[in-house]
C-alpha cells in the first residue's frame, strides 16, 4: 500500500473523525496525544494524518499535497470546486439559514435586500436560485449585529439550536441548506492511488 494523506478540520470535526477512526479499528493514539505537532501519523493503514484550517483542508486536497480531507459542507459551498466529495459522513450536522429582525418582513417592500454574512458564495447562490438581487456584506465576526445595527437586512448563517439568534431579537426566516461533515479526495489520487483509497472509503463505509 502507497501512504496515504489526509487532512483533517481540527476542533470538533477532529474529535468526531478520530471517533469513527477508532471505530474502524485504527489507533489514532498519535493524533489524541498530539501535542504541538500537526502532522501525525497512523501505523495501519499507512497514513499520515494533517490538522488543518478548514477552507485549508480544501487548498491541500485540489493541489494535491494530501489524497483526501475532511471538511464541513459549509466550506465546501463556499470555498471548493475541484475534488471529489465521496461520502457524507453523517457528523457536524447543522443548517444555514436566513435570520432577520423578530417580527419583519424579509421579502416586503420594495429596493435590493442586503445580506450580511461569513459564507457571500453561498447567499448569493441561494438568492440566485430565488430570481434576486442581493447586496452582500462580507462579516468576519458576529454577524447577528449587522441587522441590529441597521446594516444589513438579514444575515445568512450557521444555525445549530437557534439560541444566539434568540438572544439578540433575530428569528430563522427559512433554512438555506443542509451542512454535515464530507470525505473529500483529490482528483489524481484518486487514479494514481485507486486501490488504497477505494479500500479505505469501503472501511468508513462499513462503520456509518
Amino acid at each position: 500500500m502507497s501512504k496515504l494523506r489526509i487532512a483533517l478540520t481540527k476542533g470538533r470535526l477532529e474529535n468526531k473523525t478520530v471517533e469513527l477512526f477508532e471505530k474502524m479499528g485504527l489507533d489514532c493514539s498519535a493524533i489524541k496525544n498530539k501535542g504541538r505537532s500537526l502532522i501525525l501519523h497512523i501505523p495501519e493503514p499507512d497514513i499520515d494524518v494533517v490538522l488543518a484550517k478548514a477552507a485549508d483542508v480544501i487548498t491541500y486536497v485540489e493541489s494535491g499535497v494530501c489524497d483526501m480531507g475532511v471538511v464541513g459542507k459549509d466550506t465546501i459551498q463556499e470555498c471548493g470546486s475541484s475534488f471529489y466529495e465521496v461520502l457524507d459522513l453523517g457528523f457536524g450536522r447543522c443548517r444555514f439559514a436566513l435570520a432577520v429582525r423578530a417580527g419583519s418582513d424579509f421579502y416586503g417592500g420594495y429596493g435590493t435586500k442586503c445580506i450580511a454574512t461569513k459564507y457571500p458564495k453561498v447567499a448569493r447562490s441561494y438568492f440566485e436560485s430565488k430570481g434576486m438581487d442581493i447586496d452582500v456584506v462580507k462579516i468576519e465576526g458576529s454577524v447577528e449585529l449587522a441587522p441590529l445595527l441597521g446594516l444589513a437586512d438579514g444575515i445568512v448563517d450557521i444555525v445549530e439550536t437557534g439560541r444566539t439568534l434568540k438572544e439578540n431579537g433575530l428569528e430563522i426566516a427559512e433554512y438555506v441548506s443542509d451542512i454535515s461533515a464530507r470525505l473529500i479526495v483529490n482528483v489524481a489520487s484518486l487514479k494514481l492511488k485507486k486501490n488504497d483509497i477505494e479500500n479505505f472509503i469501503g472501511r468508513i463505509e462499513r462503520c456509518l
